[in-house]
């Protein structure tokens, strides 16, 4: 925060300390320029646009007569995982860096120019959500006895730390059929068996992270669109989009969970995405006067929501999305064709949602 008795009109840059300078530079005000009916228009055009896209692809899973193409589905599915890919690195962590990075105002006062704290937090934030996902997927292979892969330590040096003797190839294989049975596309089965049931309280836990670091975000922008000036007019369609591709990411996540088929939990979840923006817009309308996103203490709070959902996101989008669907299932596709287009989906979400980062 710079100084009261800083003078801008008159500064000695060999003697002026660099943290004043920068923080009058990136001195932020109230922007709101009236254009009220436009901001509660985009209330009402974010939550129908948002939430029609995020329900979409669950739609398209369990609404059968709907008979949605396979390669429909298939895109939906990927290039949202490529959309949340996106998001963490250019819509969340250069964000932050902006807000509490070293660089910054924040970043170079008190005790936060003491340490990097932005990439800490991302730190932790990964480490934090490594450990619940492990944690979770520990209890389910332990309550289910479903045993793990070859005994590598026992493999290298002859000694092995297991309790139990080995199984055999026929039950490891019927194991990771245990793990990855949900794993399948609209053309296949989608009945809720035991299998499909432990499979679910695995991807479940990995799931609500996602959507808990994705609601942060879009919080802050809900916020912002509310009380910004001039940058109004572009924010608009831009966050529109933005929205809806981070809606169609959640989507394509959720319709991958095999939720029972009487289950109301997947509507009331990507209703609770598509409500979150437009219920952060009318609170920044009612703050329109009075909220300046340029303040030190808005910049705090912002630049460690930032930091803690790219840390969410970069977690679930390389290792839950693409790492779980491309490198670590068996049941993987060997459709080159199909595959290859998938990889295009995620190529495409990848950098649409990094061209938007332009201008939001």
């Amino acid at each position: 925060m710079s100084s009261p008795d800083f003078n801008a009109s008159s500064v000695d840059l060999d003697s002026a300390d660099p943290a004043q300078i920068i923080c009058y530079l990136n001195a932020g005000e109230n922007d709101y320029d009236g254009r009220l009916g436009a901001r509660i228009s985009a209330l009402f055009v974010i939550l129908i646009v948002s939430t029609a896209v995020t329900f979409f692809p669950v739609l398209a899973k369990r609404v059968r007569w709907l008979k949605i193409p396979l390669y429909v589905y298939l895109f939906a599915r990927y290039f949202g995982a490529g959309v949340i890919v996106a998001t963490a690195f250019i819509h969340l962590l250069d964000p932050a860096y902006d807000e509490i990075g070293p660089a910054s105002c924040v970043g170079m006062t008190g005790h936060w120019a003491d340490y990097a704290w932005c990439p800490a937090i991302v730190l932790t934030s990964v480490i934090f959500i490594f450990l619940l996902d492990f944690g979770a997927e520990r209890y389910v292979e332990t309550k289910y006895d479903i045993g793990g892969g070859p005994d590598v330590q026992e493999a290298v040096t002859g000694q092995s730390d297991a309790t139990q003797l080995a199984r055999g190839d026929a039950e490891v294989q019927a194991a990771y059929k245990k793990k990855f049975s949900s794993e399948g596309y609209a053309d296949e089965a989608d009945s809720l068996d035991s299998d499909q049931e432990r499979s679910f309280k695995q991807q479940i836990t990995a799931f609500l992270i996602l959507e808990f670091g994705v609601i942060f975000h879009s919080v802050i922008i809900g916020l912002n669109l509310g009380s910004v000036g001039d940058e109004f007019s572009t924010l608009y369609p831009v966050i529109v989009f933005h929205q809806s591709f981070e809606g169609l990411g959640i989507g394509a996540r959720m319709s991958a969970i095999p939720f029972p088929s009487d289950s109301w939990l997947p509507w009331i979840l990507c209703l609770a995405y598509g409500l979150t923006t437009p219920i952060s817009i009318a609170i920044g309308i009612g703050l329109r006067t009075t909220y300046n996103p340029g303040s030190f203490t808005a910049n705090v709070v912002s630049g460690i929501l930032d930091a803690m959902s790219a840390g969410i996101l970069l977690y679930t989008g390389l290792v839950e999305l693409l790492a779980r669907d491309f490198l670590f299932n068996p049941y993987r596709t060997r459709d080159n064709k199909r595959v290859t287009f998938m990889i295009v989906c995620v190529l495409l979400g990848t950098g649409v949602m990094a061209l938007l980062g332009k201008w939001a």
